[in-house]
């Protein structure tokens, strides 16, 4: 039988990105033991947030948290163009990892994280947020197995960002580090498509980036889309930096699924100018339509995370599906056209 174990015990390094505090946060929910953090940011703010929410936890440096035969999991949410090399070198010093999305930003970074996974067998795996630490995700994932939509034929996956432009640390801006607007945040639906259709792999058929903002960034990709095609479904992905500053929430993200014999709609984080609150399932089937409020569902991401690590098993998420995850996000950036088309030379 799958089991927690409250001493397994953890150290967060690359705080970088706010995504930390969720992750900190549902380990030591899970029963797991934080030993410590390396201050060291690009973003003061994050720091600051990570200290008012963490206010016990030991600050230490990268290497001596690596080295420490103690620690059986490193968390990293540093700038994304560096976490492969804080994850290798954490996997070779015999300890497991959990990366904020991307894991990876590109393919050379994909190559070397699967060697080094083959090489020393430990755990790879990636916090897609949208996924774990969304309560109506798991209520979801329930219904469909359950059958109450049918087989599952299609997603629709919406990840719509507030721009947030004061608070934006300058490599935000920078493809070079982020690694393209597909990469980053449409590696989410990339996730969703596959666990929810039940696909193993899938074909990028067709994707695009573009700028349509303000002209202080004319290089930033603030709209992506993506079409993608696996043996038993197909998908489509929009994401965006678009959000208005009149929504309640830094994002409108949805979800639909479409199924044989019914609809699955997921309203994440907010069901805008209707109720309150977060984690909105609306079910249509053949006996009609249904709300669903899954606030407060249990997430399992993360004890599972804690289980895995102890008996060596994936619960939480598979190897292979993390690998596919990263390298369907980076072919489908690779291959993305820019929108709108830009205009032909003249002769």
């Amino acid at each position: 039988m799958t089991r927690t174990d409250p001493s397994m015990r953890f150290a967060a390094i690359g705080l970088d990105h706010r995504h930390i505090y969720h992750m900190v946060g549902g380990l030591l929910e899970a029963g797991a033991t934080c030993v410590g953090f390396d201050p060291a940011t690009s973003d003061e703010r994050v720091l600051t947030g990570f200290r008012e929410r963490f206010p016990d936890l030991a600050e230490s440096t990268a290497d001596r948290l690596i080295d420490d035969p103690t620690i059986d999991l490193i968390v990293c949410a540093a700038i994304p163009a560096e976490r492969a090399a804080i994850a290798i070198q954490a996997m070779r010093a015999g300890k497991d990892v959990m990366v904020d999305k991307p894991g990876v930003t590109s393919f050379d970074q994909l190559a070397a994280v699967e060697q080094a996974v083959a090489e020393t067998r430990r755990i790879f795996s990636i916090c897609f947020s949208e996924r774990f630490i969304v309560p109506a995700t798991i209520i979801t994932g329930k219904l469909i197995a359950d059958g109450a939509i049918g087989r599952v034929v299609q997603t629709l996956g919406m990840g719509p960002h507030r721009f947030n432009r004061a608070i934006r640390p300058d490599w935000f801006f920078d493809k070079r580090h982020y690694g393209g607007i597909l990469t980053d945040i449409a590696s989410h639906q990339i996730d969703q498509f596959l666990h929810f259709t039940g696909s193993d792999d899938a074909e990028i058929i067709a994707s695009g980036v573009g700028h349509f903002g303000g002209p202080d960034f004319p290089d930033f990709e603030d709209f992506g889309e993506i079409l993608l095609r696996s043996d038993r479904a197909g998908g489509y992905v929009r994401v965006d930096w678009f959000t208005a500053d009149g929504l309640p929430t830094w994002g409108d993200g949805r979800l639909t699924i479409l199924g044989t014999e019914g609809t699955i709609e997921l309203r994440k984080y907010v069901d805008i100018a209707g109720r309150p609150g977060t984690d909105h399932v609306f079910l249509v089937d053949k006996a009609g339509t249904r709300h669903i409020d899954a606030a407060s569902e249990p997430l399992t991401y993360f004890r599972n995370l804690v289980a895995d690590i102890a008996n060596r098993s994936e619960t939480a998420m598979s190897q292979r599906h993390a690998f596919t995850v990263c390298r369907l996000a980076l072919e489908a950036q690779a291959k993305a056209a820019w929108l709108p088309a830009k205009p032909a030379a003249r002769a």
